[in-house]
């Protein structure tokens, strides 16, 4: 399981260095692609194939379902993880996220999200204002 938050740096060369205790459970290649919320999501393979095996059975009859499976395979790039932990981010998706040097990298169970270190802070305020809110709702439906 992906837990916690982390800073780190994107180099000159794009180069992200993962979390140890991330790259211990994703192993050797990733799947990076557009995230919600402006983020990046960053998958290990074995996850990557469950997820975009969900998506694949979508109905491609449903504009919602193109247009989602567009964003997100259409955006996807696998990356080697390297001998010091790290991965490359592309350019195109970099940009996407605005990810300036430094950059949040977020534990989110079954992915880790890479995100702007200034909007992770600002996301971070505002969701901590709603958590109780959120928490409420979240027990109606039988999740709490």
């Amino acid at each position: 399981m992906l837990i916690g938050e982390y800073t780190h740096t994107i180099d000159d060369k794009n180069r992200l260095s993962l979390p140890v205790k991330f790259r211990k459970e994703m192993g050797k290649k990733v799947v990076l692609t557009p995230g919600l919320d402006n983020c990046l999501f960053v998958f290990a393979q074995k996850e990557w194939e469950k997820i975009s095996g969900k998506l694949s059975q979508s109905s491609m009859l449903s504009a919602d379902n193109r247009s989602f499976n567009r964003f997100m395979f259409g955006g996807a790039v696998e990356a080697e993880v390297d001998s010091l932990g790290r991965i490359l981010v592309p350019d195109f998706l970099r940009e996407r996220s605005h990810l300036g040097e430094k950059v949040a990298i977020i534990g989110v169970e079954n992915r880790a999200e890479i995100w702007n270190e200034k909007a992770w802070g600002e996301y971070k305020k505002v969701v901590e204002k709603q958590a109780d809110t959120l928490a409420e709702k979240l027990g109606q439906v039988g999740i709490l």
